[in-house]
């Protein structure tokens, strides 16, 4: 069954990869950058090539998320996958269904702090990230080796997920909690997943040291990311105006 690693871009996802797959799949809890191979991407375009999907007709893709998910699934064992997709279910596409999903850790960053993150990547002005930030927009769509992924708003992408709240399978991990409080942040989510998995939780503390010692560096690389204060203050006025329920109810406000 399948454990969603989710967030919308810039949210620091690779982080929380690079923690599970150090205390999950070494044996002394020591990361290699190989490691993070055990937790892919969802969706991307082998996955429906293997089913014979056209990558370029966006309608047979949506049609094929479920069955593309079956072949990596295995009923009696946990499979992580890192996904960017807003959680969409209706009678045209279901992103994924609870025969497939285990349960969801939702990464979470104050969208402040995406905005120069997300101009200095993308190299386009803090106002186009902005309206990014506000827009229904996909990933990949423009490019051949990225599968179209639905993003939708910032807004949008963060509520979907919460579905999960209501089977008590999800978890919400804030990027400014997992920076700060790294060793306190990483535990709740590995009870989390011994929570899914129906196993009564036992701490390898040699591993769990290990994983927070061997990927400090991946923490400092991404902790020197341009923070919210240095962005334009009508664009962080705007956005906070857009955005203050959800900022609220994440404490960001």
């Amino acid at each position: 069954m399948i454990v969603w690693l989710a967030s919308y871009p810039q949210s620091e996802n690779d982080f929380v990869r690079s923690l599970l797959s150090s205390y999950i799949f070494s044996k002394d809890g020591s990361f290699h950058s190989e490691l993070l191979e055990n937790i892919n991407l969802f969706p991307n375009n082998s996955l429906f090539k293997q089913l014979g999907v056209n990558i370029n007709n966006q309608d047979e893709m949506y049609e094929n998320y479920i069955n593309s998910q079956k072949i990596l699934n295995k009923k009696d064992s946990i499979m992580f996958l890192k996904t960017h997709s807003c959680f969409v279910n209706t009678n045209k596409f279901k992103f994924t269904d609870r025969h497939n999903t285990l349960g969801v850790i939702y990464i979470v960053r104050d969208p402040r702090s995406i905005i120069p993150s997300h101009s200095q990547e993308f190299k386009i002005s803090e106002d186009q990230s902005l309206k990014f930030l506000l827009s229904e927009t996909f990933l990949g769509k423009e490019t051949e080796s990225q599968c179209t992924t639905y993003l939708g708003s910032w807004k949008n992408h963060f509520n979907s997920w919460k579905v999960f709240r209501r089977f008590n399978k999800y978890l919400l991990v804030r990027y400014e909690d997992l920076i700060n409080e790294t060793d306190k942040t990483f535990l709740n989510i590995l009870k989390f997943i011994a929570h899914l998995g129906r196993v009564n939780f036992t701490l390898d503390e040699k591993k769990f040291e290990n994983a927070l010692k061997t990927t400090e560096i991946e923490k400092m690389s991404e902790n020197v990311l341009k923070k919210f204060d240095q962005v334009d203050i009508k664009i962080k006025e705007s956005l906070e105006k857009e955005l203050e329920s959800e900022m609220k109810e994440l404490n960001y406000l």
